[in-house]
């Protein structure tokens, strides 16, 4: 999808998204967003949202503003300092403008207010309670995961864990996630699963066809079962691949200097 010209400017098309199929409440707005559309060149091209990848400033901001139409006018929106970390963000009211903070996660209550964060192979994780109050995005690569940072967001919501449901995003699947043993072995020790752990690591971690001492992780899988140990019975999403789908999706494995997608939840007034 190219730029569209009016008035002898530029405005930036607005990107193709995914919305989670999930039964959230109308008070909840979720997407992610594909790298189709946006004034992004090169290795970036399309609808790159990241700053910090190297791209030209001027077309991120451009297509920053464009994400924002796809809002209520006047939508505020907390951006993150992902650090492959577990801190969770609490958005405030009455903060204008948001001013960026470091965390992998973050948990929306008030009316008007949403929060992103940006992916490129990393597992980003939607929450909503089921009265649609308070809403959530984690991103989840596999520190993330290991050191908890799905259970910290779900703490940080103050809701029941099984009064809310989860939906998983685009992210690189086992058909090309290859990671050492080293690995397997800290998702082993640091079990959450007690005695279901050789299972849960069985159907997680498949031995690399192509090297030895290696193993193919299923994100998706680690994270369901996550998840559901933390009280979330309703989790939905995966089965996508960033890596395989380049029309759609940045990929930082694939392509190590590339763009970001963002996955953003917004709580609005409908309920």
């Amino acid at each position: 999808m190219s730029p569209i010209l009016k008035g002898g400017s530029i405005e930036v098309a607005l990107p193709e998204i995914i919305r989670p199929d999930w039964p959230a409440p109308a008070s909840v707005t979720a997407f992610v967003t594909c790298r189709q559309g946006g004034l992004s060149k090169g290795p970036f091209a399309g609808f790159n949202v990241g700053q910090h990848v190297g791209d030209d400033s001027l077309a991120v901001r451009r297509n920053r503003h464009q994400l924002k139409q796809l809002l209520p006018v006047g939508a505020k929106v907390q951006w993150l300092n992902q650090v492959h970390g577990t801190h969770v963000v609490k958005v405030a009211a009455r903060v204008t403008p948001l001013r960026r903070k470091t965390g992998d996660a973050a948990v929306v209550s008030c009316v008007g207010y949403g929060a992103v964060v940006m992916t490129a192979d990393c597992l980003p994780v939607f929450f909503t309670d089921i009265e649609g109050t308070v809403v959530a995005v984690a991103h989840a690569g596999w520190r993330g995961l290991l050191d908890g940072v799905l259970e910290k967001t779900i703490q940080a919501m103050g809701v029941l864990p099984d009064h809310l449901m989860a939906w998983m995003g685009p992210a690189i699947a086992p058909c090309h996630f290859e990671v050492g043993a080293e690995v397997m072995e800290a998702f082993a020790e640091h079990s959450v699963w007690g005695r279901r752990h050789i299972p849960v690591i069985d159907a997680a971690f498949a031995r690399s066809p192509a090297h030895a001492n290696r193993f193919m992780m299923d994100i998706y899988q680690v994270a369901r079962e996550r998840l559901l140990h933390a009280g979330v019975q309703k989790v939905s999403g995966g089965g996508l691949c960033t890596v395989c789908d380049s029309t759609r999706f940045y990929s930082y494995r694939r392509e190590s200097i590339t763009g970001r997608m963002a996955s953003l939840i917004y709580l609005n007034t409908s309920r």
